[in-house]
Formats: C-alpha cells, structure tokens, sequence
C-alpha cells in the first residue's frame, strides 16, 4: 500500500515528516519513459540516515518500488539500481498513478546502532527490534496524471439557453465549468473577451477554493495549510493544489480567499480593469 498520511508505527520510521529522526528526510524523484511495448521509470532517491544507507548497502534492508493505479504492482530494487523497465501489458498508466518508494527488512533489525534517531531513543534504542519483511521507512508520493485530459486546462465554458440565470458556475470533476445562459455574455467579437470574462473566472476560482477549503480542512475549520494536506484525488482539486503549491501559497482560508485568487490569477482584475479603461476610450 501507500502512506498518504502520516501512519503510526511501533518503531521509528523514516519519512519526510518524521520525528523519529534527526532532521528526517526521504525524498523520491521518478521520471518516465515509453516506447510501444515498455514503461522506463528512472528513480532517484536521497535519505537522511546513514543507518538506512547502510543497511539498502549491505542488503539488511531493501528498496521496493510502488506502482498504484488500478491496482497496486511491487518491484524490488537492487542497491544501486536506478531504472525499472515494466511491460505495458502489466500495468496501466491510463488512470492516475502515484508510486511512492518503501524500505523493508530483509532480516531481522536492531536499532542500537541507530544514531540518526533524536535523543528521545537514546536510553532504550538497543531494545528496538524489528522483524524480516518490516517497513522501516517510505517517501514522499509522485503523481501521474494519466486521467486528466487536459492537464493546462482549469476552466471550460458552456453555452446553454435553458438556464434559470444568466450565468451558472460549475465544479466538474477536472474543471471549473462557466454556463452562459446567452452567447452575448462571452462578450466573443471584442478583442479583449477573455478580459471581459474575468469576473466570471474570478467567481469560479472563489467557489472552487470555498469548497476545497470544506474539503480538506479539519474538524470543520476555515482554513487548509497546503504542506499538510495529502494530495487530492479529485483531480479539479489536484489541479488546484498544484497551482497553489507553485505559486507558493502555504494557507488558504475564508478570510484569505480573495489574496490567494491574486496570487494564482495572472492579475485577472487588473487586465479586466484594462480591457473596459481601452473600450471607453475606443468610444469616445
């Protein structure tokens, strides 16, 4: 299986979020290759501890390499092994796929020689002992996106004249959909209609974020923290999350909501402010 979230073990595991560890860090990076018959994934990994280092080096432990689409495919890697060939006739890249990266005993471990754990483990490490075939510690997760069709793409619009309003504003399962109950209202002909549509785009970002805040907040708060959240399933949400990941946001809540569509719009309000200043003066 993968680890989305933080998973409570009677030992000390190293993640990216561990406090087991010194300064924990397990960081996975997988690039992907194909021709019409096989799936190249190149792996680099980078560990903190020393301890786990050696144990992948002398073979006390070993990596496995997690594939999660349709179903869940395993493959163990050697030490120094950095590529993994997989028959497209095995596994199906179609649907979203996340591989995370695992390491597991290979006999039994014990602990007193670990001196990457904090001091918390210092008087009683040598009474850690883990079992063959324990997970000892897993990376971050790498997404896929083989499912979405349009990667780029966050909104759509839709013309439909049996609308009870003029315009309908809705999250689809990879866009933000704008409904115009009249053509007219996509103001198409202007040099500027994308300008012109903004205020649209503006409310879509703003009933997307509102429900994503609904969606992964805890307990019913008012506010997400991006670096703590899994990433999405859904993939208008996935999407969402990249966007506020590259441009940097760490919080976003109902008081924050119009700051956070400023920092993920390209100045969508300024261009529109623009377009309707150039239209006046084109009139007069």
């Amino acid at each position: 299986m993968i680890y989305k979230k933080d998973a409570n073990f009677p030992y000390p595991i190293l993640t990216n979020t561990s406090t087991s560890y010194e300064n924990g860090s397990f960081m996975l990076d997988v690039t992907l290759e194909e021709n019409t018959n096989d799936y190249r994934f190149t792996i680099e990994y980078e560990m903190s501890s020393p301890f786990m280092k050696k144990l992948i080096a002398t073979g006390d432990a070993q990596a496995i390499f997690i594939i999660q689409s349709k179903d869940n495919k395993f493959y163990k890697l050697d030490p120094h092994q950095t590529t993994i060939e997989v028959p497209k006739r095995r596994v199906s890249l179609s649907k979203r796929t996340s591989i995370q990266l695992h390491i597991q005993s290979t006999k039994e471990i014990n602990f007193s020689d670990n001196h990457d754990l904090t001091s918390f483990y210092d008087t009683f490490k040598d009474e850690i002992t883990v079992p063959k075939q324990a997970l000892l510690g897993y990376s971050n997760i790498v997404v896929f996106e083989g499912s979405i069709q349009n990667p780029l793409v966050l909104f759509e619009k839709k013309l439909d004249e049996q609308l009870h309003s003029d315009i309908k504003i809705e999250l689809g399962t990879e866009t933000i959909i704008i409904h115009y109950r009249k053509e007219d209202y996509q103001f198409n002909g202007l040099g500027s209609s994308q300008a012109f549509n903004n205020p649209y785009i503006y409310a879509g970002l703003r009933t997307a974020l509102q429900r994503f805040i609904q969606e992964y907040s805890e307990q019913g708060e008012d506010y997400v923290y991006i670096t703590q959240i899994p990433q999405p399933e859904n993939l208008l949400d996935f999407k969402l999350y990249q966007l506020l990941s590259k441009k940097m946001v760490e919080e976003v809540s109902i008081d924050n909501i119009d700051e956070v569509i400023s920092l993920i719009s390209d100045r969508i309000i300024e261009k529109y402010a623009g377009a309707v200043k150039e239209l006046i003066n084109n009139g007069n």
